[in-house]
């Protein structure tokens, strides 16, 4: 397999899970009813996956990601990231009240430049009572696939539990995740 077209599907431990973007697409759309059970199939579901061509390089996309000033200008109000493994992965959408609406104490738990990306997630406040005390918390997965002149990036959001509550959070989340995506679109291809 070539690594380069690789993503993250999953990050344990001491354990990164790479595979073809194709593979993970399977196990997440479920196309392999054989190979899961129903229970298995359950959980597939309950992933978020963006994807987005960006008209800029493989170093910029990753940037968008990691840099404080490049996530402002897309994602959050305020933003306090260092880019490497146990660094803080820090966005908060209501600065002047950090200890809701943002991802206070999550931390960066995988980074190659400028391949993938992957950080804790904390939910937003109507969610918080339950999702931000779970352990382990949600997790993200950035990937960034060069091409000749762009950037494709895909986005895995798991760790979503199976109650109604956890439901109505994932939900919120893709949505949220949407429409963060249409502003980076936007900002970068100018569509």
């Amino acid at each position: 397999m070539n690594s380069e077209h690789n993503i993250i599907l999953g990050i344990g431990r001491n354990t990164i899970i790479l595979c073809s973007f194709a593979l993970a697409c399977q196990v997440m759309a479920d196309t392999s009813p054989t190979r899961m059970n129903a229970e298995k199939r359950d959980v597939s579901n309950k992933i978020i996956h963006h994807s987005l061509r960006l008209h800029c390089d493989a170093h910029r996309a990753f940037e968008l990601f990691t840099v404080d000033t490049l996530l402002e200008s897309w994602l959050t109000m305020v933003a306090d990231v260092e880019p490497l493994v146990g660094g803080k992965y820090e966005l908060f959408w209501e600065p002047e009240d950090r200890q809701n609406n943002s991802t206070i104490g999550c931390r960066v738990t995988a980074i190659e430049r400028p391949k993938y990306v992957s950080f804790e997630w904390k939910s937003p406040e109507q969610f918080k009572h339950f999702a931000n005390d779970a352990d382990p918390l949600t997790h993200v997965v950035v990937s960034f696939i060069p091409s000749d002149d762009s950037t494709e990036v895909h986005m895995i959001h798991s760790g979503w539990r199976s109650s109604a509550e956890w439901e109505e959070a994932r939900q919120w989340q893709d949505r949220a995740w949407r429409v963060a995506f249409n502003a980076l679109d936007k900002q970068i291809n100018g569509e």
